[in-house]
């Protein structure tokens, strides 16, 4: 009867080993490059104290060299909290929080302080330990290909998502300013002063604006313009824009100028030297009879403007 108890008691002995190394190489970490436990998760496997554990390594500071035994910095230690939601970071002989940065043990270290603390248990559990980590390696290495596959798809959904955004971009410019002819009828007066302002919100670099009759009005329009897009607006003498307005507007939406002519009857928008719009109506009568807006898709229109200019 003794002899079959014996044998039960030996069997429950290897399912409990068994069973911890499962749980085990759940609190093995990789730290600099090392496979690790914390001081903490050591402590409890071998029942023992964590203080208590740390004392027995720095009594025999000569055996835990730094690839056996070495302490986290503020920084791992944060790390190590955000990456594994791991408590036992927070948790100090089973009171209070941590005061101290903690201690990591590497197999080797594992293993000599085993043989220091000589507690039947902690020799029981160090065989389980280092299972635990042959069974880790093993897996690292097995799976080590896998891993670095996983991150180069990462970095290339990573790259494929920037290029993604960068063509999404281009295609929401092309649609805001991709039109042909639009007629406003009377009364449409923020459906076309809306035109207008997405018209100059295309704009990078420059806009040309051509109109006999420009009030301050139009400086409400170019107020949307992209940061350091230069505008210069071509008028008669009779247009209704101070200086002083002019000089306002510069000092918080440079570059605005200002250019008397008497060479045009027409109403015309060029952006950036690219694209022509023509106007039927002064940008200050907008909605108050209907007009047209068209886009001239000739080029060379463009470079007869400004040969006329």
């Amino acid at each position: 009867m003794n002899e079959e108890n014996n044998i039960i008691s030996v069997n429950k002995e290897v399912c409990v080993i068994e069973y911890e190394i499962e749980n085990i190489k759940n609190l093995i970490y990789t730290i600099r490059g090392k496979q690790v436990m914390l001081d903490s998760d050591v402590a409890m496997l071998y029942h023992y104290e964590t203080k208590n554990i740390n004392k027995a390594m720095k009594r025999n500071k000569d055996r835990f060299p730094e690839d056996f035994c070495f302490q986290l910095t503020n920084e791992e230690t944060e790390n190590l909290k955000f990456q594994n939601g791991t408590s036992s970071l927070k948790i100090e002989n089973s009171y209070g929080g941590r005061r101290k940065l903690p201690y990591v043990y590497t197999e080797q270290g594992i293993s000599m302080l085993s043989g220091i603390l000589k507690n039947e248990i902690a020799v029981q559990v160090s065989i389980s330990i280092m299972r635990a980590f042959v069974e880790m390696r093993k897996f690292i290495t097995v799976n080590g290909q896998l891993f670095q596959e996983i991150n180069t798809m990462k970095n290339k959904l990573l790259e494929h998502d920037e290029k993604f955004d960068i063509v999404f971009d281009e295609l929401q410019n092309k649609k805001e300013s991709e039109f042909y002819q639009k007629i406003f009828f009377d009364g449409q007066i923020y459906d076309s002063y809306s035109l207008i302002i997405d018209i100059i919100k295309t704009a990078k670099n420059e806009i040309l604006i051509i109109d006999n009759y420009i009030d301050d009005s139009i400086l409400k329009m170019l107020a949307k313009k992209n940061k350091k897009v230069e505008v210069v607006i071509l008028t008669s003498q009779n247009s209704n824009i101070s200086k002083l307005d002019i000089n306002k507007f510069n000092k918080q939406y440079p570059i605005l100028k200002i250019a008397k002519t008497n060479k045009f009857h027409d109403r015309f928008i060029v952006i950036d030297n690219k694209e022509l719009y023509h106007c039927g109506a002064s940008l200050k009568d907008l909605g108050k009879k209907c007009f047209a807006i068209s886009k001239i898709n000739d080029i060379e229109y463009i470079k007869r403007l400004e040969k006329a200019i």
